[in-house]
């Protein structure tokens, strides 16, 4: 398929592709609309920013189009991304096709998409959650659901939306049409694959571990404390729109706070905030109002901002694959844009195993290439037995060396024998101060030497305590007393 007018669509959709300037099909959308438009079932893997959501926008629309009673869900794992797929499909909906839809997410009022549910929309989009509220209030009816489309499904798995996935299955029809688009495809949604699609069409187009061509990459080691001063210069240097991704939301608050303080005109983005809060930060994003957004992992998929010309990796991503997406926000739809990515040296290990991925035939980078990251760390050596043991024999039978241990200066070595225990001290067993207190200066040091000398040893035998060496006079005796004279005195 070369052009849309290829495709055996409906006029009016025919007619609204026409008018949005769709002329040239991406390849994912070459290879799979054609089996879509027939009912088939369909898997489908492809890089970022390849026109996955007008794939099956089209084909979802041209079926809403030819069966009058049918309605069709859209699964999406984010509020953002379930908002850019209505705006999307709004644009192919004309006032004449007589479709209404509707989103159902988190953060938004229940009460007016209870309003918007009694209209009877045929296009429902949402994420699971929400979806799931709307059926134990029996407020969703999905039992004319013919169409169903999965979009980014290792992201729901990744989110743990298995068992509501599941949750919402059992209320759709047997018979009907699966469109399945992931970007990656893990064991999990083969699993999912193999129970919920019926023969389904496998489609690939490109590697979904390599980044698009167009995308102008680029990396920084520095240090954790020069990191912040050298995004500043990154700022300043960069022209255009730049998507900022950090590790946690409480890093999210902080950057905002602290560039906007330095002059920036920028905001962030996280599960922590309201939805409306999101979305009108979103828009002034896209308008822009602001010039940076700061976000977490929350925009790190399907968020498609046409004018985004950086993406900055503060931090690195948890998971390999993430770093894939995050710098697909960029070179969208056939554009250029750059990532920049920072390393510190705590960050070696995950960018080895990012490089892995996008290269299998990858050697590590960055391997102690720069020794001020190193000159405090000792260099690691292989484990050698026989030399471990040889140090611990030395240690264990040759005296401390007292230059390694600054506590033992003025100690002499502890000498266990068995039944006694010893302690010897040296000769002068003081530490010498720093005073300008004269008295004290005049003072000498006491002679140890004569009060050591002085003191006799005492030794201690079995059964008698003897002193020896004491000075007493010769014709010293003790006077015997009887115990009758004793008693005859009191």
């Amino acid at each position: 398929m070369k052009n849309f007018t290829e495709l055996n669509l409906n006029p009016s959709l025919m007619q609204s592709i026409t008018r949005m300037h769709f002329k040239i099909p991406t390849p994912i959308q070459a290879q799979a609309i054609p089996p879509a438009l027939i009912g088939k079932d369909v898997l489908g893997t492809a890089q970022t920013g390849t026109g996955k959501t007008l794939c099956y926008g089209i084909a979802c629309i041209n079926n809403l189009l030819n069966n009058k009673g049918s309605n069709a869900l859209i699964i999406c794992p984010t509020r953002e991304l379930a908002v850019q797929v209505e705006d999307v499909l709004k644009g192919l909906i004309e006032n004449t096709m007589n479709i209404k839809s509707v989103v159902l997410i988190g953060g938004e009022s229940m009460q007016k998409q209870l309003r918007q549910l009694q209209k009877r929309p045929r296009l429902i989009i949402g994420t699971p959650g929400r979806l799931n509220d709307h059926l134990k209030r029996k407020s969703l009816k999905l039992h004319q659901s013919y169409f169903l489309v999965l979009d980014e499904t290792d992201r729901m798995l990744d989110m743990g939306f298995t068992p509501q996935i599941e949750q919402i299955l059992k209320f759709i029809p047997k018979k009907h049409q699966t469109l399945l688009f992931s970007a990656t495809l893990p064991q999990n949604i083969l699993n999912i694959t193999e129970r919920y699609l019926n023969d389904p069409i496998r489609i690939k187009v490109g590697s979904t571990t390599t980044p698009i061509s167009k995308i102008k990459q680029e990396v920084i080691q520095v240090s954790e404390g020069e990191k912040y001063n050298k995004l500043l210069d990154e700022l300043y240097k960069r022209k255009g729109s730049i998507l900022i991704f950090v590790k946690t939301k409480r890093n999210a608050d902080k950057m905002a706070d602290r560039l906007h303080d330095d002059g920036h005109r920028c905001d962030c983005m996280h599960g922590n905030l309201r939805q409306s809060k999101r979305q009108r930060t979103l828009i002034a994003f896209r308008s822009g109002k602001i010039r940076i957004l700061i976000s977490t992992e929350l925009a790190a998929r399907g968020l498609d901002v046409p004018s985004i010309q950086h993406v900055i990796n503060y931090h690195l991503p948890q998971v390999p694959e993430d770093f894939i997406h995050r710098i697909g926000r960029t070179a969208r739809a056939g554009s250029e844009g750059c990532a920049l990515t920072f390393i510190t040296p705590n960050d070696m290990q995950m960018w080895n195993g990012i490089q892995r991925l996008i290269n299998p035939n990858f050697k590590a980078e960055f391997k102690n290439s720069n020794k001020r990251f190193n000159k405090n760390k000792r260099a690691k050596q292989p484990f050698n037995k026989k030399r471990k043991f040889k140090d611990k024999k030395k240690f264990f039978n040759k005296e401390r060396n007292h230059s390694k241990h600054p506590r033992d200066l003025n100690e002499k070595n502890f000498n266990f024998k068995r039944g006694k225990k010893r302690f010897f001290k040296k000769k002068d067993f003081r530490f010498e101060a720093y005073t300008n207190n004269p008295k004290f200066l005049a003072k000498q040091k006491e002679n140890t030497e004569t009060d050591n000398n002085e003191r006799k040893k005492f030794n201690f035998k079995k059964g008698k305590k003897r002193f020896k060496n004491r000075n007493r006079p010769k014709s010293f005796k003790f006077k015997k007393h009887s115990r009758r004279g004793r008693n005859r005195a009191f």
